[in-house]
């Protein structure tokens, strides 16, 4: 993508999350984010088909970068030679802190259900090579139950606990729920 496409694609990022903190996302039009992008409503349409089209875009530039296949060497947290399950949970709770602006109006209202499902189809994949097999209890519910919890943990961490570092965020969470942190 080139660099103009790019900064027209993050000025409807942006003022799509900026409006989410003012209105429903029922109540947000196209207009309103073509209004508040200052561009062109044609501009908008060769970028997004619709608002639900925008809303998981959105969704896929946010995990993409909190979920990376591969831990790099970051500047403001490096967790590249860290190997654990738990260090790996806690680099994601660092990108989701970094994008907490963007995510934390997504948790709520209408698009919160879209959101949570782009979320739980990134962490499934992060999780279902953590379950073990020796468990009498069926892997899809535990890999649900697994990835169900986090996704909670993050909207309980967002909404009102933004206090705790990510680190205690994890170590809350594996006391929590039953899967194996290295």
């Amino acid at each position: 993508m080139d660099r103009r496409r790019k900064k027209t694609r993050n000025a409807i990022f942006t003022a799509f999350t900026a409006l989410l903190e003012k209105k429903t996302y029922s109540a947000l039009t196209v207009q309103d984010i073509i209004d508040e992008a200052d561009i062109g409503r044609s501009t908008f349409y060769a970028h997004f088909e619709t608002k639900d089209e925008l809303l998981k875009a959105l969704c896929k530039d946010i995990f993409d970068h909190v979920f990376p296949s591969e831990i790099m060497s970051e500047e403001k947290h490096d967790f590249s030679h860290h190997s654990s399950f738990s260090d790996r949970i806690t680099h994601i709770l660092y990108h989701i802190r970094e994008k907490q602006q963007n995510i934390k109006g997504l948790f709520t209202g209408e698009c919160g259900e879209i959101f949570m499902g782009c979320l739980k189809e990134y962490l499934f994949r992060v999780f279902d090579d953590r379950l073990t097999e020796d468990s009498p209890v069926p892997r899809s519910y535990r890999l649900d139950h697994a990835v169900s919890s986090f996704a909670e943990t993050l909207r309980w961490w967002l909404r009102e606990h933004s206090e705790y570092s990510p680190e205690q965020i994890s170590s809350f969470y594996f006391a929590s729920v039953p899967i194996p942190k290295d």
